[in-house]
């Protein structure tokens, strides 16, 4: 199981499987053994296991490989950690067919509303379901999806987010991506913040970071992998040459966008310049988390071609689209609607599409889309 830091991961695991025995990497003594002695190690543990924090030892991976040979149990080893394990080195090939690899990010709108089980939006886009004020959308969106900032404790934002990115830098920055200048690196997260929701420009960053094109791909692999941000592939086939082939970047919580960009409270934000890119990201990751919490990888692009005709969500099933556009606006038009019908130019079955804004209820807009309130996402 992968995540970014704090999702809530050991905790899931640990509840999920109970009889388990656990231990973590983040202790330096287990840390040390693994990495040294990493047969001794694991001879330790005879049940089933979890271990926690293990890419910090990926000296385990070919000894784990051994041990599920050798014994042909299934759900013996249960291993989490803050790194995306397809990108952790050689751990594709050590566990490749022995190992399933799922995703976890924080908690998600559906979650928190009681309603963890509710089909994924691209499925659901015509069904009512229980749903956010509109006044409440961006106080959403400022503070995040991290458990801790919805446990009941009162935690704020202000308290939360300094203290999970210095231990952010000191732990996965440093001991994994060996990143000297942490400064630096916060500075390029800052910047990185203020571009979620755009079309990915390295250029841009390396010339306001003040550090190369080659340093900003690597540290923007390192943001990948321990998931803080994911990237959006265009749509594209053979048919569409004129379309657009930049990435684009989303910070996977927006509760630590905003924070880095220095929005004080979800009332700024809002009125802000941002609040268009904030409110895309927070609805593209959404329906990542939907995707994640089914056990799947998301599968979905965004479409933009160079008259900047542009469709934030295109989700393809069975040869069908549905495209899903986001909007701060509350009274989204036919016009707006149109561009979303993009089936017979890409040929493909168009499906139940929707512009997802600041409504309060779902209404059709034609008849292929439909005004969406962003508090149903």
């Amino acid at each position: 199981m992968t995540g970014a830091r704090q999702v809530g991961k050991s905790t899931l695991l640990r509840h999920a499987i109970h009889d388990a025995e656990y231990v973590t990497l983040d202790d330096p003594e287990d840390r040390q053994q693994a990495q040294k002695e990493p047969k001794l190690f694991l001879s330790r543990f005879k049940g089933r296991t979890i271990i926690d924090e293990v890419q910090y030892a990926p000296e385990l991976f070919p000894l784990l490989k051994m041990r599920v040979d050798e014994e042909q149990r299934m759900g013996q080893f249960w291993l989490s950690g803050s790194q995306q394990f397809h990108m952790m080195k050689n751990v594709t090939e050590s566990l490749a067919g022995r190992v399933a690899i799922l995703g976890l990010a924080g908690l998600s709108t559906r979650e928190l509303l009681g309603e963890p089980d509710a089909l994924p939006l691209e499925q659901r886009l015509s069904t009512t379901v229980k749903a956010l004020p509109l006044g409440e959308v961006f106080e959403r969106v400022w503070r995040g999806s991290y458990p801790a900032l919805h446990d009941g404790r009162g935690l704020t934002p202000e308290e939360f987010y300094p203290a999970y990115v210095q231990t952010y830098l000191q732990r996965d920055v440093r001991d994994l991506a060996r990143v000297g200048d942490e400064s630096a690196f916060l500075l390029f997260m800052q910047l990185v913040a203020a571009r979620t929701g755009q079309l990915l420009n390295s250029s841009e960053i390396a010339n306001e970071a003040d550090i190369s094109i080659t340093t900003v791909r690597n540290w923007l692999s390192i943001l990948q992998a321990s998931g803080i941000v994911a990237f959006v592939d265009p749509y594209h086939s053979n048919r569409t040459s004129r379309l657009v082939k930049t990435k684009k970047l989303y910070f996977l919580d927006t509760g630590l966008a905003a924070w880095l960009g220095g929005w004080k409270t979800a009332e700024a934000l809002a009125r802000g310049a941002a609040a268009g890119a904030f409110l895309e990201t927070y609805v593209v990751s959404e329906v990542m988390k939907g995707s994640f919490n089914r056990g799947q990888q998301p599968e979905f692009t965004f479409f933009r071609d160079h008259n900047d005709r542009e469709v934030d969500i295109l989700s393809i099933g069975s040869n069908t689209l549905v495209p899903m556009e986001v909007k701060t606006t509350s009274r989204p038009d036919g016009r707006t609607a149109r561009r979303l019908l993009l089936g017979e130019s890409l040929k493909l079955e168009q499906g139940q599409g929707a512009i997802v804004c600041m409504v309060d209820k779902i209404y059709p807009l034609s008849e292929k889309v439909n005004a969406y309130p962003v508090g149903m996402v």
